[in-house]
């Protein structure tokens, strides 16, 4: 006897296990950032038109996204470790200024000028981990208070050494090359920089085991310190990382225009976290990737230079990159939960 009830078909196992890797992929980090990459894209190729998808347009972009991207990346290792570091507005054109000043001013090699500012850079994330962790004050009020400290001093010695606040600086061919250069006359050599960084990073944090000591970090402080994790040295490590790749910054910078000021670099301060924020990193730390860093930062820079490639009011540039960030911040805490639940589900 044949039953009236016939059974559903179910899916095949291509079909199942399609459907995890999709569930998966989905849940990760960088997938609401991919997604809003993606849309912001689209909608500048649509209103911006063929100027925008030229070699000149994606240039506009990449080289904002070069600078900003090498400030970005350590910042949202910091982050992701449950840490902030705003003095980097401050490093930024203080190194600028110690490689104008010595090489350009005094004329001392130009080795000397760069390895002094990557190591002002280095010394004042190293003070900048050692007072957090010696006061227990919160790394947002530390590194404000660097910042401004770091500010005046770039001042008093900028004006004191050389009478003024920005001093010029004619580089060599070889640090033309390296850190000046725009190839094809219109991509700066930074962007070569900043994909060698984000390979480094990307290995650091999601190969290697200080990977999962960061996010071990930016979890549970006391946990991790508990489970053998040298939690002071990581935590010093990764403000000197930051400090270090924003006085890089500096350097570059002063041999692309040739100049240092005492003001500029503060952009940098909440651009920065903007582009880690909208790459699904937490505020509150232990969950983001270096990839989905990338991608905020390219959705970032296209928001910051598309805008001039429309018919738009370039004002509401900021309007829009105000908006970004408050749905990527939305979009991050229901792609965290999505993974959380996800997970949750596995071990059942």
């Amino acid at each position: 006897m044949v039953s009236a009830v016939q059974s559903k078909p179910t899916a095949g196992p291509a079909s199942s296990g399609l459907q995890r890797s999709m569930g998966q992929l989905i849940r990760r980090p960088e997938a609401g950032s991919f997604i809003g990459m993606i849309a912001v894209f689209v909608f500048f190729v649509v209103f911006g038109g063929e100027t925008f998808v030229s070699a000149a347009g994606f240039a506009s972009w990449l080289n904002v996204a070069a600078e900003i991207g090498i400030v970005a990346l350590p910042i949202g290792l910091l982050m992701i470790a449950g840490e902030l570091d705003l003095s980097v507005g401050a490093v930024i054109p203080a190194s600028s200024l110690t490689v104008a000043v010595i090489s350009g001013h005094y004329g001392a090699p130009e080795l000397v000028g760069i390895l002094a500012a990557l190591g002002m850079g280095l010394f004042v994330g190293f003070m900048n981990g050692f007072i957090v962790l010696r006061t227990r004050v919160p790394s947002l009020i530390v590194t404000i208070g660097v910042m401004f400290a770091v500010m005046g001093l770039t001042l008093g010695l900028s004006v004191l050494l050389t009478g003024s606040t920005s001093t010029a600086i004619v580089p060599s061919a070889t640090s033309k090359a390296l850190l000046g250069q725009f190839v094809g006359g219109m991509f700066e050599v930074t962007i070569f920089w900043w994909l060698g960084i984000v390979v480094v990073l990307a290995y650091l944090l999601h190969i290697s085991r200080f990977g999962n000591w960061i996010y071990a970090l930016g979890g549970d402080r006391i946990s991790a310190r508990n489970a053998g994790i040298p939690t002071e040295r990581l935590t010093i490590s990764l403000f000197m990382i930051s400090s270090f790749c924003a006085a890089f910054v500096g350097v570059s910078q002063a041999m692309v225009y040739q100049s240092a000021q005492v003001a500029g670099g503060q952009s940098f301060i909440f651009n920065s976290i903007m582009c880690v924020v909208i790459g699904g990193v937490l505020l509150t730390g232990g969950f983001g990737s270096i990839i989905g860093i990338v991608f905020g930062t390219i959705t970032f820079s296209m928001v910051n230079q598309g805008i001039y490639f429309t018919g738009f009011d370039p004002n509401f540039g900021s309007v829009i990159i105000g908006a970004l960030l408050l749905i990527a911040v939305l979009m991050n805490d229901t792609f965290r939960h999505m993974a959380l639940s996800y997970s949750t589900k596995k071990k059942n």
